[in-house]
């Protein structure tokens, strides 16, 4: 049940997202439940292999770099998707900081909440 709500929290989140960013487009609500799911598998299968294998990377840019991995993760989660279009790295990279800022935010007041 949990994994379910996280999963919609985060895909409303995309979807308004992607009505504010004028380079980031979602078709539907579905859609974006979809990315949300692909994006939370591929944040657990393929984000830590990248941060390992960039790891040298990551430490000479005193962790900047995880910005850019989380910008390849999503621009791999919209390639896998129909109805998903990000204009650009740059664009990943704004989105991936807003979603994650607006997801942690909610995530936290949803733990608040029931403890």
């Amino acid at each position: 049940m949990n994994f379910i709500l996280k999963t919609f929290i985060s895909a409303t989140i995309a979807f308004i997202l992607s009505k504010i960013l004028s380079g980031v487009h979602i078709d539907s609500i579905i859609t974006a439940i979809i990315f949300a799911i692909v994006l939370s598998l591929l944040d657990t299968i393929v984000k830590p292999i990248l941060v390992i294998l960039t790891l040298p990377v990551t430490i000479v840019t005193l962790g900047l770099f995880l910005f850019a991995i989380n910008a390849i993760v999503i621009l791999l989660a919209a390639n896998l998707i129909d109805g998903i279009k990000i204009d650009g790295f740059w664009w990943a990279v704004i989105f991936s900081i807003i979603i994650s800022i607006f997801d942690t935010a909610v995530q936290k007041s949803l733990d608040i909440n029931n403890s």
